[in-house]
């Protein structure tokens, strides 16, 4: 009987551990990615690799909808061609303006600015997507992508996707040398672009990306 008992206990005693790892689980899992958006970037006129973002368009849609579609038009109309004008290390890489270049232009699919969506998300590490703006409710088509976390902005920008994978490249684009303006010395573009739907959505977790 003693050993019955000492037996349930460690029974027991798995189940709690094992009920405590859930509960972490739980807390780390993030938002779910309902579509992807893929950026071939180039520096300095050479192949730099794939950038693939992740997109939660549960979470925010409407921010979802218009990367996506921007994502999908032709150059001149959206990102493909496009140039990331301003990259500062240890903070992030800034690019989406596509009508003037230099960070004074863009535009959204509903015209050009739209409201913040809203604040659920966080700045929560390294790899995470959010829109700049000017100010509140001023999103054009101009993101950021961070390469570290950066709280201070939570509140204040949309947060809406995240790096899946080519991490590796965006460290190369913020390993780029840059002017006095943040403006790296080589041209940083983004010479394709594309997006697709899930069909099976998957949760990231509050993180820094690493693939």
């Amino acid at each position: 009987m003693k050993v019955l008992s000492f037996a349930g206990v460690v029974v027991a005693l798995v189940l709690v551990v094992s009920n405590l790892g859930d509960t972490v689980d739980a807390q780390k899992k993030g938002p779910k990615v309902t579509h992807k958006v893929w950026f071939d970037i180039s520096i300095g006129g050479e192949a730099a690799g794939r950038v693939e973002i992740g997109l939660f368009g549960k979470t925010v849609p409407k921010t979802v909808e218009n990367f996506v579609e921007l994502a999908k038009k032709p150059e001149g109309e959206g990102y493909k061609g496009s140039k990331f004008h301003r990259v500062i290390k240890d903070f992030m890489l800034q690019g989406g303006d596509f009508t003037r270049g230099d960070g004074t232009g863009g535009r959204s699919i509903y015209g050009e600015k739209f409201a913040d969506e809203n604040f659920k998300l966080q700045h929560y590490g390294a790899g995470w997507l959010s829109m700049a703006n000017s100010g509140k409710d001023t999103n054009g088509s101009q993101f950021f992508i961070t390469t570290k976390k950066t709280g201070w902005l939570d509140g204040r920008h949309v947060v809406f996707g995240k790096v899946v994978k080519g991490m590796s490249v965006v460290r190369a684009v913020e390993a780029n040398k840059t002017d006095g303006r943040d403006k790296p010395m080589k041209d940083v573009q983004i010479v394709d672009c594309g997006a697709e739907e899930l069909a099976e959505p998957f949760a990231v977790a509050k993180e820094d990306a690493t693939e």
